[in-house]
């Protein structure tokens, strides 16, 4: 079992396996309440989305569209020189859009700050198992799956150089 898989399901073929911690503690606590109360949750994590640093905020042109949300999001990776290679995500997304505003909030708190091969092994199917596929357009599922996919590469990218 590899360091990045945690949780109840780990190693069950549950919704937890494979995702390293911080963002299988949100797919469990997706999975902990009803349907109903899941938009909820998402709406949380669109309130709790951080703010751009000044240095994004200013030149919003360095943050990369993402052309599959629906809503207008941009987002970037910074990869830091330390032996980890440690991931840092920063998003844009209007407040107008909290779906996918959301979706930014729980990769920006599963994901942000862990080492970059943990954000590659990342499985792409992250976004169905929130267990939203009845709440959330399958569209705008697709942002999030497309949000992921964007991150890795950036990493990916810029890990290679």
């Amino acid at each position: 079992m590899s360091a990045a898989t945690t949780g109840p399901a780990a190693g069950q073929g549950g919704p937890t396996e494979g995702l390293p911690p911080a963002l299988a503690e949100i797919v469990e606590d997706f999975h902990a309440v009803s349907e109903p109360e899941r938009l909820q949750l998402l709406l949380d994590f669109s309130r709790g989305l951080p703010a751009l640093p000044p240095r994004y905020a200013d030149h919003p042109e360095l943050l990369e569209p993402v052309p599959e949300c629906q809503s207008p999001i941009f987002l970037l990776t910074e990869v830091d020189d330390d032996a980890d290679r440690t991931v840092r995500l920063f998003f844009s997304a209007p407040p107008e859009a909290p779906t996918t505003r959301g979706f930014a909030g729980i990769l920006a708190e599963g994901l942000d700050g862990l080492p970059a091969a943990q954000v590659l092994d990342v499985p792409g199917d992250v976004c169905s198992r929130l267990g939203l596929d009845r709440a959330v357009s399958p569209l705008r599922l697709r942002g999030m799956t497309g949000m992921l996919g964007r991150i890795q590469r950036q990493v990916r990218e810029s890990t290679a150089a």
